[in-house]
Order: C-alpha cells, then structure tokens, then sequence
C-alpha cells in the first residue's frame, strides 16, 4: 500500500474551515477538532501502513467533513445562527416548499395504506396474509438499502428523490386500475408492495440525507422533528379522508388520488434551488465503500446503539400496525370508518410527539426522552391488545403515536447529527434497514402468530419484548442516556 502525500493538505484544510466557521461548535464539534488533532500527529504512520485506508476510513471521513461544512452552510445561504422557535427551519425556502409537498404527498400514501390493508383484508380475511403483504413491501429494504446508501452517497439527491417518487406514481395509478376494472387479486397487490418496496429502498435514505442539504446543520434537528411532524399531519388527514372515502366510494378511488399526490412533491423537488456540495469523491468499489460505512456505524457504540434500537422497536414494537384491520373486525367489531379515526388517533399522538421534540429537543434531555418513550411504548401497547372500547382504543392509539414519534425522531435526530457528510447515505440507509428492512419478519410473525393465539395475547407478547429489549440495549450502552 503506498503512502499518501495529500493527507496533511486535507488536514490543514480541515483546520482552515474550521478557523472560518461559526465561534458555535455546532458546525465543526469538539470531537471532529480533537480527531484532527490525533490525526494530524499520526498522519504519517497511518498512511504508510498496511491497511491504513481502511482502519482510518472513518476518520478521514470525519476530516473531510469537517473541512465542508463551514463552505457548505455558508453557500445554503440561511440566516446565521441557531435560534428561532419550534418552527426556525422554515426560515430556508426550499424546506418550505419540500414540506408543502410532501404534506400532499404523503396524506395520500396513508390514504392508500388504509385503502390497500381493508382491501387485502376483503378479498382474503386472513391475518397471514395481511403479514404477507407487510413482509412483501419491507423485504427489499433489507435487500437493496445497503447498495442504495453508496448510491445515495454518489449522486444528486434531488434527482434521485424526483425518480423515485415518479415510480411510485405509477405503481399508485396501476393498482388503482386494477381495483376499478374488479380484476385486482391479492398476488397483484404483493408483486406492487414488493416494486415499491424496492423503490422506497433507494427514496428513504435519500429523503433522509437530503434535509441536511436543504437546511444546514445548525437547524438539521429542527427540520428532522418538523419533517416527522409533516408525516403525521398526513398521517391524521389521510386515514381520515381515506376511511371516509374507503366507505362511501370504494379503495379505488383512494389508489387514484394517492397518484395524483405525488405531483406535489415531485414539483417542489422541481423548483428548488439547491448549492452544490462540497464532497470528496471516492473512488473505491462500491463494496469497499458499503464495508466502510457499515465499519464507521459499527465501531461507534452510540450508534451501533441507536440503529440497535431501531431494530428492535420495528420488529416487535410498530409491527402490530399490520394487523390493526383484524383487531378492528375481531376485536372492537367495528367496520372500515373506525380502522381511519383509530389510525388518525395513533397520527395526531404523532403530531404532538414531533412537536415536543421540535419545541424542547435541544434542551440537552434526548437520551433521557428516548429511554422513557422506549419504556411508555410497549406499555401503552400490551393495555391496547385488551382494550374493550373504540374510545378507550383511541386513547390509547393517541399515546401509540406519541411514543412512536418520540423514538423514530429522536434515533433519525441523533444519528444524524453524529455522522458525517460523507457517511450520511450509508449510515441512512442502515438506519433504513433497521427500521424498515427488517420489519417484514415482525409484520410476518405477527400475522401468523395473530392467527394462532388471537391479537391481545399477541400485541401483550410483542410488547414485552420490545420493552426487555430497550432496557437491555440502554444497559448495554450506557452512551444512549447521555446523549444530547
């Protein structure tokens, strides 16, 4: 392996963003100034040795961060400075027009998750298959994520995005076809889950790194929390507007009106005016650069922690989403209008969970918040597997929503804020992979063992292995408490 000469210049450059930055740490951290320090030392012997570019691959990727932010935030062109409210990412206009788009956007996505689940659930009355259907749209997570960070990590973002949801458009506007003509069966609706399953591979690593593009990183949690907050907006407006419409017209219109949705987000990704990035090409494989992301994640406990966490929380905490249709017939015996206002209940939990951390999560408490919403969660879902009341249900859905929120946020918050630039697609779509990629194995389990025992002894059994596994990841990485 040979030496490296350009490593001290990248250094000094590191320094010289550095010295022009903000007085505020929060664009270069102490961290990245003590990691320069140590490098800049055994710069030498690091690059002569065998094997240094990949032992030293995260932390050059930290320097080569640190170098970029001060150019990047200062061409984005925001206001200088951190404060400015619950709402201060609004200040930057393309985040403007990005959650005006994906508020429309998304409300029909819910309204056609709704749709779908009743509309499998009508033609097969099982709980298996609603499960299939669960594992088929999630697998590909698992599958492709790992390429899609790379990808992620080498081309434009905004293009990525305005492909991704394109395809999407289609897949939306071919079920809905099929459920007009009366030809629509349940292995069409698999085939579609699994495409778009693919395409959201590739969309939710982009989506998330592409905040950071368009605010900055001073307001990059802020925006995180407002963009959580947007989703479950739609999350409240859609279940609703598609439970209504799902009993009055039919699953099919709520198919042709997601379609028409995803115009919005596609012209706001249009007409923003994004600067160019200051990145440093790789010119590695793309496999050496998947190791090396999934290398950077792994040796940093905190988080190795935070995308453990995730993990968890999908595959044993949100998976009873995928049977909700079921414990609506079974278990409360009310039809498809209840399935949207108890949705719409766990999205309004959402909403006021988001706003809590857009409101008070800088006050330093995030490890804290994330360790009690880890514990409320599973508790508020062991009491609604027996709720005997759609009243009480919706209570219970509304702290569903909250404790959901607060750890989805609050792990997309943290990791962001604790990776690099040059790391955030592979570490994204990690996180892509924990949280979506390995949900279908919970949405399968949970169909199947639904169908076994009944739903309440099910949701009790999901619950308490979410919550021993939370307290045994906090125990295990007592990093996660601290964090803030």
């Amino acid at each position: 392996m040979t030496s490296n000469p350009s490593a001290p210049k990248a250094l000094s450059a590191g320094r010289e963003a550095n010295s022009t930055a903000t007085p505020k740490r929060s664009r270069v951290s102490e961290l990245e100034v003590d990691v320069l320090d140590a490098v800049e030392r055994e710069a030498p012997e690091m690059v002569a040795a065998e094997g240094a570019l990949e032992l030293s691959g995260s932390v050059q990727h930290e320097v080569e961060h640190a170098a970029g932010l001060a150019a990047h935030d200062a061409e984005l062109g925001a206001p200088p400075g951190t404060n400015g409210g619950t709402f201060r990412a609004l200040r930057h206009r393309n985040f403007q027009l990005y959650l005006g788009g994906q508020l429309v956007s998304l409300a029909g996505t819910w309204m056609q998750a709704i749709a779908q689940g009743w509309l499998v659930y009508e033609i097969s009355h099982s709980e298996a298959m609603l499960g299939v259907i669960g594992f088929a749209a999630a697998i590909p997570a698992l599958l492709i994520s790992p390429w899609a960070g790379v990808v992620v990590d080498r081309v434009s973002k905004r293009k990525l995005l305005v492909i991704t949801q394109t395809v999407a458009m289609l897949l939306a506007f071919i079920l809905s076809y099929l459920t007009f003509s009366g030809t629509v069966q349940v292995w069409q609706v698999i085939v579609l889950a699994v495409v778009l399953g693919g395409v959201n591979a590739f969309d939710g690593p982009t989506r998330q790194a592409f905040v950071v593009e368009m605010v900055g990183r001073d307001d990059l949690p802020n925006a995180i929390a407002l963009n959580s907050m947007t989703f479950n907006l739609a999350r409240v407006v859609g279940p609703a507007f598609g439970g209504l419409l799902l009993a009055t017209v039919g699953a099919a219109w709520c198919f042709f009106f997601n379609g028409i949705s995803f115009l919005a987000v596609i012209a706001s990704l249009l007409v923003m005016t994004i600067p160019n990035q200051h990145k440093v090409q790789d010119t590695r494989s793309p496999w050496a650069q998947l190791k090396s992301g999934v290398a950077y994640a792994v040796h940093q406990p905190d988080l190795r922690g935070l995308l453990l966490l995730a993990l968890f929380f999908s595959v044993f905490g949100i998976s009873y989403a995928t049977v909700l249709p079921a414990y609506v017939d079974r278990v409360l015996g009310v039809g498809a209008q209840a399935y949207g206002l108890l949705t719409s209940a766990m999205g309004v939990g959402a909403v006021t969970g988001a706003f809590i951390v857009a409101r008070y999560g800088d006050r330093g408490q995030r490890g804290n918040w994330l360790l009690a919403s880890a514990i409320g969660f599973p508790i508020a879902l062991a009491l609604f597997g027996y709720a005997p009341t759609l009243p009480l249900s919706l209570l219970l859905c509304f702290f569903l929503g909250v404790g959901f929120m607060l750890q989805f946020t609050l792990i997309n918050t943290l990791l962001q804020t604790r990776v690099a630039d040059s790391m955030r697609g592979r570490v994204m779509s990690l996180y892509t992979i924990t949280f979506f990629g390995f949900a279908p194995f919970g949405n399968l389990a949970i169909g199947a063992v639904s169908e076994s025992i009944g739903i309440s002894p099910t949701f009790a059994i999901s619950a308490a292995i979410s919550l021993i596994s939370a307290l045994l990841i906090f125990w295990w990485t007592p990093e996660l408490r601290k964090l803030r």
